[in-house]
């Protein structure tokens, strides 16, 4: 029974007259506080108890906390903590919400893959934001890529023809303006393509663009069933947030996918070319840039095939000075000037001295070694024009094992007002084969004292042991001993490029009588 109150509580509690039992004049949670105290045996049980009693009165919320007195009466004081309540569970929210972006933003950074950038944009939005959550990238033609996911789902990609503007609130996302108003968006109104199955009805909408580097990086759409609260403006704000780290990840990807695109294209241009037979020549070549993790340097070779057939096809080889992809650059550059004089293939000192001064008057300062070779069949035999701008001397390796060094030499590409070259006529005979190589393979230190050079000697010794080897096993064995010698050192690009005169075939026998004879 309720003996004394103060005017305060009787405010607070119009009810709570003296004499009323206590169960008619306060809450529920009050009078069984109040009874769980005189069970325990007062304030020695209050103490243990832990965290006060409290409750809602009047739509705030109250903390009771008891005080004894000497004649067995419980004094209980009623404190309104409700603002306390508030900024406490503001606090957590803000907590939360922090903790989850910094949990997506991991996420979103840990990769530069587009696909998986919107997977795990749908999937977050989709646990913590709504019951379901799409993804929509920019169109490509008249498709909409799109990741969808429901809670507790995976993503799920796919493809659809949307007109925008039909949806409020998409066509303005995909654009980048300001988000629309939940409360203007008509749950009814939502595709059949932005419900996923079995999703049920859509009881509030969420869209919000996706902000890129300079340009929008798709639209959000967030749903929530008709059973579930609708969102907040509170949320909808959060919403953006979250949108705004999503955006940003997609975008990087997307414009570092768009970038590695373009790069391969370009290395691709810059990368030198499968070799092969061409006119009854073979021809094989290999190429090792400076660097593991770089796929083109400034060494280059090309195999031009003669326009008109029984003329001889055009070889080049090159180095630019310097490495990586300025050096690469250079070399696309030298190799797309020396494709445009191919008319002059038969004049090699012209074409030098038009390359000579392409180099000079271009604004590039690195200066370049080129040779050239014109290769064409002769019978069983090949024919061989070389002709050297400042480039190691071609080694031409017969078929007794003997390594010859062409009789050519030249001033560098690029240096001088004028280049001098002297060409050499050479002939291979069946089994016999031409080598071009850059300094690289020279140049390479290592060996047992590992600062040793590779030098030309060793070269020759190790091209006389390929007698007989077709081209391909050549270029194969003369880089193997070159990585073999270098170990795990670095080194300059490396390039070679082998001109062979086929084999002949002995027939033993023509007609099933003949003695037999050789055959190219």
């Amino acid at each position: 029974m309720l003996v004394q109150r103060n005017d305060a509580a009787g405010l607070l509690l119009p009810l709570a007259d003296p004499g009323t039992p206590l169960a008619k004049a306060v809450p529920d949670w009050l009078s069984e506080a109040h009874h769980a105290l005189g069970s325990a045996g007062g304030a020695d049980a209050d103490a243990a108890a832990g965290d006060p009693p409290s409750g809602l009165i009047g739509g705030r919320s109250y903390e009771a906390h008891p005080s004894v007195r000497e004649d067995g009466a419980v004094a209980w004081w009623l404190v309104d903590d409700t603002d306390y309540r508030l900024a406490r569970e503001a606090l957590r929210m803000e907590r939360e919400r922090t903790a989850f972006l910094a949990k997506a933003s991991s996420a979103l950074l840990s990769s530069l893959n587009l696909e998986r950038c919107m997977n795990v944009t749908a999937q977050l939005a989709a646990e913590s934001l709504a019951d379901a959550a799409l993804v929509l990238a920019p169109s490509r033609g008249p498709w909409f890529p799109v990741v969808a996911c429901l809670r507790g789902g995976t993503p799920f990609e796919s493809r659809h023809t949307v007109d925008p503007d039909g949806v409020t609130g998409l066509g303005e996302a995909l654009r980048g303006f300001p988000p629309v108003p939940a409360r203007w968006i008509d749950p009814a109104s939502a595709p059949e393509w932005m419900v996923p199955e079995d999703f049920g009805p859509v009881g509030s909408i969420v869209i919000t663009p996706l902000p890129g580097h300079g340009v929008p990086a798709g639209a959000l759409v967030l749903l929530r069933r008709s059973e579930s609260t609708a969102f907040s403006e509170e949320e909808e704000v959060f919403a953006r947030l979250f949108a705004a780290r999503s955006g940003a990840a997609i975008s990087a990807a997307r414009l570092y996918a768009e970038q590695t695109a373009i790069s391969e294209v370009l290395t691709q241009e810059l990368l030198p070319p499968a070799l092969h037979r061409i006119a009854g020549v073979d021809f094989a070549g290999g190429y090792q840039p400076s660097a593991d993790h770089e796929r083109v340097g400034g060494d280059f070779y090309d195999v031009h095939p003669a326009a008109v057939e029984g003329e001889p096809s055009l070889v080049i080889m090159g180095d630019v000075c310097g490495k990586g992809l300025e050096a690469a650059v250079l070399a696309g550059k030298i190799r797309n000037t020396l494709h445009a004089l191919l008319p002059l293939a038969g004049d090699h000192e012209r074409i030098l001295d038009l390359l000579n001064t392409a180099l000079l008057t271009s604004r590039h300062t690195r200066f370049a070694t080129v040779v050239l070779a014109s290769a064409v069949r002769q019978g069983s035999a090949v024919g061989l024009r070389l002709t050297s701008g400042g480039h190691p001397v071609p080694l031409i390796v017969r078929a007794d094992g003997t390594v010859e060094e062409a009789d050519t030499r030249g001033s560098l590409v690029g240096v001088l007002p004028q280049v001098f070259a002297r060409t050499a006529e050479v002939t291979l005979a069946p089994g016999e084969f031409c080598v071009l190589y850059t300094d690289g393979i020279t140049e390479a230190k290592g060996g047992p004292l590992g600062g040793v050079l590779f030098g030309e000697e060793r070269l020759k010794r190790a091209l006389a042991e390929c007698v007989g080897m077709p081209a391909e096993g050549v270029v194969e064995h003369v880089q193997m001993l070159a990585a073999q010698w270098l170990g795990s050192k670095r080194h300059d690009d490396m390039a070679v490029v082998v001109i062979s005169a086929p084999p002949a075939r002995h027939l033993t026998m023509v007609n099933g009588h003949a003695d037999g004879r050789y055959t190219a």
